[in-house]
């Protein structure tokens, strides 16, 4: 099945020289991956923003949450000839046996009346904070429950990733309800709707030894407490999902069961999008997968960038048959595109058409 995404002729729509800086000293390395919602007559991102200093030719440097600072962060700089120094990926590397990001990132709001078009704010919206967040906050999910949006996002520090949740209704004032499910997990959406009188979620743990990068379905009362966990969909063996999946947004209620566009990553760290459709009632069911990606980096922003062949969603809007994504592209760019609902849906085979 070829791709059957319809890219915006506008792409990329946001790129980093069209967002201020959060503090002087630091630059806009990327833009990746925003929640998305609307609210009030307007379509807004969730941008994730990763800020670091101008990096110099033989040293990496990168930020780190530090509230003992005047400026509120602290600047790691190394030499690249450091013998302590293990640095094989511009998004990571490793120091003196630690693992450190190459960039900060914090989630900033964008706002537009037709989709396309898009005004960025200048200050961030939300920051790290605390010690499970000193490596900033990222990928942020937005789900909308009874007037009150939901937003899952990755918390990342020295103690590993984890889901952390933050509440609000008016975009202006945010309840921080802390991490909701501890390291190594990350990739959490929201179902739009409780199932069985309970909220439910898709998430990604971390195997480590045994296990991987598999995509889980759990059941909660209350959003805190999480449990009745279930692994529905795994990584396959040559295919182009085979070393990671992961949820994408909240999954869409169909007429034939959940319909969730999630990601993965072959050994290449070539990011694609499929499909997986999951049972009405019971979402630890899968119906269909995607056996092809749905969506590949094949436009030169997705192919070339901060971190290339990447095209990775955890936003989207829905109107009748039309799902609107907004896209990372390259870990550097903000994209968008327009499926066919009952195109993805033939796409996992004709009874489902």
């Amino acid at each position: 099945m070829p791709d059957i995404a319809r890219r915006f002729a506008e792409n990329p729509i946001l790129r980093p020289a069209d967002v201020a800086p959060s503090r002087d000293g630091l630059n806009i390395e990327c833009l990746l991956n925003p929640g998305v919602f609307r609210y009030d007559g307007r379509i807004g991102l969730l941008l994730r923003v990763a800020e670091r200093p101008m990096q110099e030719e033989d040293w990496v440097s990168t930020p780190i949450l530090d509230p003992h600072q005047p400026s509120g962060i602290a600047i790691l700089k190394i030499r690249k000839d450091d013998p302590d120094l293990f640095y094989p990926d511009p998004r990571l590397f490793q120091y003196q046996g630690k693992t450190y990001l190459t960039t900060l990132s914090h989630l900033r709001l964008a706002w537009s009346d037709d989709g396309v078009r898009f005004q960025v704010e200048d200050k961030p919206t939300l920051l790290g904070l605390g010690e499970l967040e000193s490596f900033g906050i990222e990928d942020a999910r937005v789900t909308e429950m009874d007037g009150t949006y939901y937003l899952t996002y990755s918390a990342v520090s020295p103690s590993g990733v984890g889901v952390g949740l933050i509440s609000t209704r008016d975009w202006r004032t945010f309840e921080r309800h802390g991490m909701v499910i501890p390291p190594s997990n990350k990739d959490c959406a929201l179902f739009p709707q409780k199932i069985d009188g309970e909220y439910a979620a898709l998430h990604r743990p971390s195997g480590v030894m045994i296990g991987g990068n598999f995509i889980w379905v759990s059941r909660s009362p209350d959003l805190h407490h999480w449990g009745k966990h279930r692994c529905i969909a795994w990584t396959r063996p040559g295919m182009w999902d085979s070393v990671r999946v992961g949820a994408g947004a909240e999954p869409i209620l169909t007429s034939h069961g959940w319909l969730e566009i999630y990601h993965g990553a072959n050994a290449d760290s070539r990011y694609c999008l499929g499909a997986l459709l999951l049972d009405r009632d019971d979402p630890a069911k899968v119906l269909a997968r995607s056996l092809e990606p749905i969506m590949e980096p094949t436009a030169p922003y997705e192919e070339t960038g901060f971190f290339g062949k990447v095209v990775f969603t955890n936003g989207h809007l829905v109107d009748g048959d039309t799902v609107t994504i907004y896209y990372g592209a390259s870990d550097e760019v903000i994209c968008g595109a327009k499926f066919s609902i009952q195109e993805i849906l033939a796409s996992l085979g004709k009874q489902w058409a």
